[in-house]
């Protein structure tokens, strides 16, 4: 009679064991739609590290901070991508980002960068964008004297809402209650974040919206419609630089590492302008496509430093919730 020896169970099972490693990044939702750069990103970078790479849309780039904080610890995510350098002092000060180690090459980036929790994937200028057959205003003043209308996003939830209230603190600091005093009757709405603040442009239900000197990029490329505009402020446009962050408590701090090294590599980079329609921290192998918007002077860039950010945050956002309750 023959007899056979049963396998150990263990080694039968370790084949349909073995997992691809997965990595959850928290992102805006702009970013992961069919036209943002979610898209190729996923492609290329799984393409490189044999992994599932899963974006997770959690609203703008300041409910990314919001919902993270709320999670805490117990978080599935792995990386956080897209907050900006007015939202990065407050995410130190929650301990639940780790240290990336990393020393990328990003020759565009205007402005010095050594933050050991945070590395840079794209940057651009705030900017109201409106119809080229728009009178537009040269200043705050103007626009708050004019009847022109603009659609805004809420500072408590989006990063170009905080954006435009450090660029009018920015601009004119004691001086920026009055400035929101005379815009509140110019504003039509204010929206969670900036897709709904665009759309609602785009639909004619405002003049103008806050967005960037990148967007009628958009609609020059992708369009071939050079219909659209920023208006160029004499008081400086303020920077916004965006920003990916390692979670402390990920169980995958290697590939989450390898992501935010790769955020600044060319097949990222070089999807940036067209999909995110911000400028790249790194020059694209075959440069800015033709058509794209030139960054601003230097002088006409204004960006306080994170910890001042914080630091005016909550002030001026009580400002701007007086005057526009009036």
């Amino acid at each position: 009679m023959r007899r056979f020896l049963a396998l150990p169970l263990a080694l039968l099972a370790a084949p349909a064991l073995a997992q691809t490693p997965e990595l959850v990044v928290y992102t805006y939702d702009s970013f992961d739609t069919e036209w943002g750069p979610g898209p190729i990103v996923e492609a290329a970078f799984e393409a490189e590290c044999g992994c599932d790479l899963r974006f997770v849309a959690a609203g703008d780039g300041a409910a990314l901070l919001s919902r993270l904080q709320l999670e805490g610890p117990s978080t599935e995510a792995d990386v956080i991508l897209g907050l900006d350098t007015a939202l990065t002092a407050a995410a130190a000060d929650t301990g639940l980002f780790a240290p990336h180690g990393l020393s990328p090459e990003m020759d565009l980036l205007p402005v010095a960068w050594d933050d050991p929790l945070f590395v840079p994937f794209d940057w651009g200028y705030f900017a109201f964008v409106a119809d080229a057959g728009t009178e537009a205003p040269a200043t705050f003043r103007e626009l708050a004297d004019s009847d022109l209308s603009i659609v805004i996003e809420d500072p408590r939830s989006s990063t170009p809402g905080l954006g435009l209230l450090l660029w009018v603190e920015a601009a004119y600091g004691d001086e920026a209650g009055a400035i929101w005093e005379g815009l509140a009757d110019n504003i039509v709405t204010v929206t969670p974040g900036w897709t709904e603040a665009y759309n609602l442009f785009l639909e004619g239900e405002a003049d103008a919206v806050l967005s960037y000197t990148t967007s009628p990029s958009y609609h020059v490329i992708a369009e071939e419609d050079d219909g659209k505009v920023a208006w160029t402020f004499d008081e400086g446009h303020y920077m916004q630089i965006e920003v990916a962050g390692i979670v402390a408590g990920t169980d995958q701090p290697d590939l989450a590492r390898d992501f935010l090294a790769f955020m600044t590599t060319d097949a990222a980079q070089s999807a940036i302008p067209t999909t995110n329609w911000m400028f790249p921290v790194a020059t694209p192998s075959d440069g800015l496509p033709e058509g794209f918007a030139e960054p601003l002077p230097a002088d006409a860039a204004l960006l306080l430093p994170p910890q001042e950010a914080q630091a005016v945050r909550d002030p001026a956002l009580e400002t701007w919730r007086t005057a526009l309750s009036r």
